[in-house]
């Protein structure tokens, strides 16, 4: 069977995602970093529901930024496809991480092809709550993100739910996902699950994968150290 023609204004490499609700994002372990403790660059492998790698992301930031920064580095995580392509560039800056400082909140730029903008992720201040907007290239809301009061848990996935804009409706969630306790205690390798709507916009469907890798930094980078 011919393969469907791709939506309209459909960045090039992204069209497998108008196809699917569901991405599963799994870091890979690294064990010079379990050794030793010294951060190395993350990687994570990008699946379907199948388990089938659509896309491989990997961190590219320097031995410094790395170590001295921690979880609050500024960075480029480059997503290729399966023939090697650079398809997304997700870029961080470096913003202080404090609820206390809501003058300088976290964000994610999305760009698909490489430098041309998709999208963004903008975190609001909030005193207990995690909470993020999804804008896109035009800098215009598209969907709100809400966080547990409470990011940790034990035994037990952690749920980041997708929202309508006026926030009466779930439209979909980031979930980060319980993977053992050992690799919980021992690592930062996490695994998240992504699930949004059939028919969103297959840029926001990107954008989604730029607001798991923020949470993912954010929240649990830390976990295994």
């Amino acid at each position: 069977m011919p393969a469907p023609p791709p939506p309209i204004d459909c960045p090039p490499g992204l069209e497998y995602l108008s196809q699917i609700d569901q991405i599963l994002v799994h870091q890979q372990v690294e064990l010079l970093e379990v050794l030793t403790g010294f951060e190395t660059n993350n990687k994570y492998e990008i699946k379907n529901s199948f388990g089938q790698r659509i896309y491989f992301a990997a961190e590219d930031t320097d031995f410094c930024t790395r170590n001295c920064c921690g979880a609050s580095r500024p960075f480029t995580m480059r997503i290729l496809d399966n023939m090697g392509r650079e398809v997304i560039t997700l870029e961080r800056p470096l913003k202080c991480d404090s609820c206390c400082f809501p003058c300088c909140l976290q964000e994610i730029a999305i760009y698909a092809p490489p430098g041309v903008p998709i999208g963004y992720v903008i975190q609001n201040w909030h005193p207990c709550l995690p909470r993020f907007t999804i804008q896109n290239e035009r800098r215009e809301d598209v969907l709100k993100i809400t966080g547990p009061c409470v990011v940790c848990s034990c035994c037990a996935d952690v749920d980041f739910e997708i929202k309508s804009l006026d926030e009466e409706n779930v439209v979909g969630k980031i979930s980060k996902q319980w993977t053992g306790l050992v690799r919980e205690a021992f690592t930062d390798a996490d695994n998240f699950g992504i699930q949004f709507p059939l028919d969103l916009d297959v840029k926001m469907k990107a954008v989604m994968l730029g607001a798991c890798f923020l949470i993912d930094f954010m929240f649990f980078e830390r976990s295994g150290q």
